[in-house]
């Protein structure tokens, strides 16, 4: 299975490839046929999904990040930084909403990685992302106590209980205003997902009014100081347009957060419509929201002269206006609460779907009946954030963060490319179901099967079961190719193998050269030639499979009539290269931290997941059979 072909067995034992559990996918709408835990509520529109999108980007790091950004990369021409990071992130965007619209259950990334790659890489990122979400969560609460001390005038005025405290001889300086949030913050998200979106929107309303605030407060003291800081001798790139995109590049992580909608598919009453708009409108209204902010700020104070700590506060204070600094602070605590709840929300869900498929152990898989939500996997999500926030500064631990992110953007885009060339043409079913379903359905027997498999085996074809209404001596396929040299050489008995080669060639070609790019330390011929090969593999792979068209059965995979990625494969190849490339520059010191965590979860997978997988004994037929019952 995976890109290259479908194994008949999901051990991959008696003759099969070993490793052919790794490649085990299982159905669009498993987790609505295995309901024995229960079913999420579906109370979310729009609305909902905006105020989750929003709130889960748009935290404190944008009252921030701007001056840190404009100091030391971008200039006057931040928002310009804001404009193409935001580009960037629009190419995942676009990718999770096609495929949040198709496949529209729990577990975001995982899911989709499950249905459309298979069981090991789904597995990665399910465990890349519970890292994510666990020390993101963290992170952000870590960061409340500052903030609603700087609300109320200072340290030294919060309540005992609720400062920073020194355990005596260590280091360690704990923050149970942190926690006491986290278990706040647990509850609500336990008493319902209505109930928790509500909160989320009223804050996150908060947030978004602080923002405009500062829009119009800082347009009018602009236009009332001439705009100092665009009137200046460097111009609006002082550090070129290499510059520029350096600060796209940081940028970017401020984008993240719209995956949490995709989390919430299952919840959706209409996810066809709903969830492609949610996604959009939150990264349009976050986009513009972000530029908006870096126009005035870069605008009211050289970006020179801006304050890396505390940049808008300062830029109002520096034009007379010192009592914005409370309006401001309440934003940036507010935007701190609603990135908490837009972060922890989506941790119970992945753990969910993963404990519904067998992955986990089935208790992060129960869903309350009161509240129509998964009580016990939220419990421990926020126990271990709590504990995390509490007793850790988790600060050196932010890069992992990204990682999680970024390979989840990798992977969906692939997917999106599987979807298109090569989506999953079988399906699987228990072996109790299997021969009176197949004897009923189709009038085939075992042994036809299994004869049939030998046959294509002997012939060189993939190994995808051709079905019966397709003739095997067609002389040719409306599928195969747009130009007529490629056609001579790739038939429909080929053609799956040739494009899944095709796809791992493009992914291989994107790691050469982001690698060489980005890696200074090599000598520069061999970089120059490593960059030379990569680029020739992703633009022979992208020139291939826009020679090939797409298969037609993409129309009735999954849930048909919603949202459709446009710009394939062009998009989704950008979207890779570009998630790659942010992947690679993190650090060796956060790659390091991250292989620890994925060495372990590799271990937990060989020892449960693979054995307790609800695909072990799964065997898979054609999609038609079952299409035609």
């Amino acid at each position: 299975m995976g890109i290259w072909a479908d194994s008949k067995e999901g051990d991959g034992n008696g003759g099969k490839n070993p490793w052919s559990f790794l490649t085990r996918r299982k159905r669009v709408d498993s987790a609505v046929e295995s309901n024995s835990h229960g079913q999420l509520a579906k109370e979310l529109t729009v609305p909902h999904l905006m105020a989750i999108g929003v709130g889960a980007t748009i935290g404190a790091g944008v009252y921030v990040l701007v001056g840190t950004v404009a100091r030391e990369h971008s200039g006057p021409a931040l928002p310009l930084s804001f404009l193409v990071a935001g580009f960037a992130a629009a190419l995942s965007a676009l990718c999770y909403a096609e495929l949040a619209s198709r496949c529209p259950s729990a577990g975001s990334a995982y899911h989709y990685s499950y249905i459309c790659v298979g069981e090991g890489v789904a597995w990665l990122i399910g465990w890349a992302l519970i890292l994510e979400y666990t020390i993101g969560g963290a992170a952000v609460a870590r960061g409340i106590t500052p903030n609603l001390a700087a609300l109320i005038g200072g340290m030294e005025n919060l309540p005992s209980f609720l400062s920073w405290h020194t355990i005596p001889g260590t280091n360690i300086v704990v923050d149970p205003c942190s926690a006491i949030v986290v278990f706040i913050v647990t509850g609500l998200l336990c008493a319902g997902i209505r109930e928790s979106t509500v909160v989320q929107s009223v804050v996150t309303t908060v947030n978004i009014f602080a923002l405009i605030f500062v829009i119009i407060g800082g347009g009018y003291l602009g236009f009332k100081s001439g705009w100092v800081g665009y009137q200046l001798p460097t111009g609006y790139f002082p550090f070129g347009v290499d510059g520029m995109l350096a600060g796209s590049a940081t940028v970017f992580f401020a984008y993240i957060g719209f995956d949490a909608v995709a989390s919430t598919a299952e919840e959706v009453k209409n996810p066809q419509r709903d969830l492609p708009v949610g996604i959009g409108a939150s990264l349009f209204l976050c986009c513009g929201l972000y530029m908006l902010v870096s126009i005035v700020i870069v605008g009211l104070v050289p970006y020179y002269a801006i304050n890396a700590d505390t940049p808008i506060s300062s830029a109002f204070a520096d034009n007379g206006m010192q009592w914005a600094a409370y309006v401001i602070n309440a934003g940036a605590f507010t935007a701190l609460c609603a990135s908490l709840l837009g972060g922890i929300l989506p941790q119970p869900r992945i753990l969910m779907a993963m404990a519904r498929d067998g992955l986990l152990p089935p208790f992060f898989s129960d869903i309350n009946k009161n509240s129509q939500v998964p009580v016990k996997s939220t419990i421990v999500t926020g126990l271990v954030a709590a504990l995390l926030a509490f007793s850790m500064e988790v600060s050196e631990l932010a890069g992992m963060v990204s990682v999680g992110t970024l390979l989840a953007f990798t992977v969906v885009a692939i997917s999106v490319l599987i979807l298109r060339y090569i989506p999953p043409n079988e399906i699987p079913l228990a072996p109790s179901v299997m021969e009176p379903f197949v004897s009923a359905s189709t009038g085939y027997s075992w042994s036809k099967l299994e004869a049939n498999e030998d046959t294509k085996a002997h012939a060189g074809t993939s190994q995808t079961t051709v079905p019966p209404a397709v003739k095997e001596d067609a002389p040719s396929d409306p599928l195969i190719a747009k130009d007529t040299i490629i056609a001579k050489y790739v038939h429909e008995g080929n053609r799956r193998k040739i494009i899944g080669w095709a796809i791992a060639v493009t992914c291989l070609g994107v790691f050469i050269l982001t690698f060489a790019a980005s890696n200074k330390t090599i000598i520069s011929s061999i970089r120059f030639a490593l960059c030379g090969v990569g680029g020739t593999l992703l633009l022979s792979g992208f020139v291939f499979l826009n020679l090939m068209d797409q298969d037609d059965a993409r129309h009735n995979f999954g849930h048909s009539g919603g949202f459709i990625c446009p710009f394939v494969p062009l998009l989704p190849i950008a979207c890779i290269l570009i998630n790659s490339y942010l992947l690679i520059n993190l650090g060796a010191a956060t790659w390091a931290r991250v292989s620890i965590w994925l060495a372990i979860g590799i271990v937990v997978y060989v020892f449960y997941g693979r054995s307790h997988s609800t695909l072990k004994e799964a065997v898979y037929v054609p999609a038609t059979q079952v299409a035609d019952t």
